[in-house]
This record gives C-alpha cells, sequence and structure tokens, in this order.
C-alpha cells in the first residue's frame, strides 16, 4: 500500500479482481468478506470510513482469526486451521506495518513515563494512551503482557 492516493478499500476491490482472474479462491473470499465488512462498517457510521475506521475492522477481522485459530489448535483441526492462518495472513498485508518488538519495549517505556505509572493499577493510562497512538500497528495482548512485565 505504498501509494497513499488509493484508498484501502481501493486496494481491496482491485487485489479482488486479480485474485478472481488469478483463480486465488481463498484471497477471493476473504477480501469479499472484508469488502463487505466494511461496508456494514459504513452503514453503522452512516458515512464514509476514515483510515483509522478501515484498521479498526482490519484488526477486528484479525482479532476473529486469531480467536479461530486458537480453537482449531485446540480442538485439533489442522485442516481449518491452515485456511483461518492463510486467511490472517492475507487480512494482515492490508495493515500498517507492525512494530518490532525492539520498537514495541521503546513505545511502552515511553508511554509509562509520559503517562508516571508506578505501579500495575496504571495499567489501563498506559494501555489507553499506546492503543491510541499505535492503532493497527501492535498486538493487544503482546502490549499488555509487556506492560504488566514493567509494572509488575
Amino acid at each position: 500500500m505504498e501509494d497513499k492516493s488509493v484508498s484501502l478499500q481501493e486496494k481491496m476491490a482491485e487485489d479482488l479482481k486479480s485474485a478472481m482472474k488469478q483463480g486465488e479462491k481463498l484471497k477471493r473470499d476473504t477480501l469479499r468478506l472484508l469488502i463487505s465488512q466494511f461496508k456494514y462498517a459504513r452503514i453503522e457510521k452512516t458515512g464514509e470510513l476514515s483510515p483509522d475506521d478501515e484498521v479498526a475492522v482490519l484488526m477486528n477481522a484479525v482479532k476473529k482469526r486469531k480467536e479461530a485459530i486458537e480453537l482449531y489448535q485446540k480442538g485439533g483441526r489442522q485442516d481449518l486451521l491452515e485456511k483461518e492462518q492463510k486467511e490472517l495472513e492475507i487480512i494482515s498485508s492490508y495493515l500498517p506495518q507492525q512494530l518490532s518488538d525492539d520498537e514495541l519495549n521503546t513505545v511502552v517505556e515511553q508511554a509509562i513515563q509520559k503517562v508516571d505509572a508506578k505501579t500495575i493499577k496504571d495499567l489501563g493510562k498506559v494501555m489507553s494512551l499506546i492503543m491510541e497512538e499505535m492503532k493497527g500497528r501492535v498486538d493487544g495482548k503482546k502490549v499488555q503482557l509487556l506492560v504488566r512485565q514493567k509494572l509488575g
């Protein structure tokens, strides 16, 4: 998504056409589902989606896939597990670049200093600051674990 003049939804529509021509069924189906989720989000919002709204839709889709992957691992459903993992890869390719562990560590330390967090009771303040600033670039569970380590 290097070209900023093309919206995320336009990029997905182009990729959907390409996937249909290439016969990539999983990518086609995943993109159709995402495009549908964007339409529902626009209806709920009664207007166009901001880039943050688009990222929120994608993050929700990512969260659903991760939960399904976890359940399929526990249930030993390798066939469904692989499908969800591939869908997760497709969806993740539209998200902003994720922070590396080192970058995340730095962001957490800065947030702790910024809100002057001292104990685990300050977890909420630190988390809300990080999640607001890093929308779509971090995994909430990963952030929470790191913040707990630093404050615990």
